[in-house]
């Protein structure tokens, strides 16, 4: 049903902005909306993985922008909408992951999160914001996680970061209901994805299993034992952002394998 509402170019002559666009779920959602006939420009850190998804014809251009800093985002920004016009899709995917006990998180390991997962968000939209309510079918979807819906034991910086970035979604769909922007969030399980990577070494490092058995706990603590694809996750993104979902406002949608049911 997707691919033949994405097939009619629902998105042509839609500025779509991605952040964290270079791999997993970012680069999903850059073949998405660009199949739907978005213009897409993808931002992160990382120039290698930005250029592979422009080279794969899956966005139309990148910019390298660390979204902890106002004044990147601001100038990042600026430029995607001088070369492709105003931003009228949003997609805040850019996130970083960790675990640790409680007592023994510290304090920076918190703010990290936080600064990252919550006010680059924040940063982000507000950038965005101008462009958005000016446009007719303004999207803005941000990447949670299920972490943002039930408490995550030892991991309480990234459900505490997942929450608030929730919490700024619904109160963003309601103050702005009555335009013309949506406001939504997906709540991925584990997604199969290079974050995903890095907590397989990270149990694999503390454990002793090997990376197969520590990305098989992993995926099994998604109901389905299974990771979730990041085309899956792409899906519903693509699906919020198109003309005929404008009805579709501060959902939190879930995409785990049945895990939150």
């Amino acid at each position: 049903m997707l691919d033949s509402m994405l097939g009619n170019n629902p998105l042509q002559g839609r500025h779509a902005l991605i952040t964290g666009g270079g791999t997993g779920i970012g680069a999903a959602t850059a073949r998405q909306l660009v199949a739907g006939g978005a213009a897409v420009t993808v931002t992160g850190r990382r120039q290698e993985p930005l250029e592979a998804v422009v080279g794969a014809a899956s966005a139309s251009g990148w910019l390298q922008c660390d979204i902890t800093d106002p004044a990147a985002v601001g100038a990042a920004f600026e430029r995607a909408r001088t070369v492709r016009g105003p931003i009228s899709i949003l997609i805040v995917n850019a996130g970083i992951g960790d675990s640790a006990p409680f007592h023994r998180m510290t304090r920076e390991a918190w703010d990290r999160m936080l600064a990252v997962n919550l006010n680059g968000a924040f940063d982000c939209v507000q950038a965005a914001l101008p462009d958005l309510l000016a446009t007719e079918h303004a999207r803005v979807v941000f990447v949670a996680s299920i972490a943002g819906v039930r408490g995550v034991p030892y991991a309480a910086h990234y459900a505490a970061s997942k929450h608030g970035l929730i919490g700024l979604m619904r109160s963003m769909a309601a103050e702005y209901a009555k335009s013309s922007m949506t406001v939504n969030a997906v709540c991925p399980g584990y997604v199969d994805t290079p974050m995903t990577d890095q907590s397989v070494a990270r149990v694999s490092e503390i454990t002793g299993r090997s990376e197969e058995q520590s990305r098989d706990a992993i995926a099994g603590m998604n109901a389905s034992g299974r990771l979730v694809e990041p085309e899956a996750v792409a899906n519903v993104i693509a699906m919020l952002c198109l003309p005929a979902s404008r009805d579709i406002n501060g959902a939190a949608i879930t995409i785990d394998g049945g895990t939150s049911a």
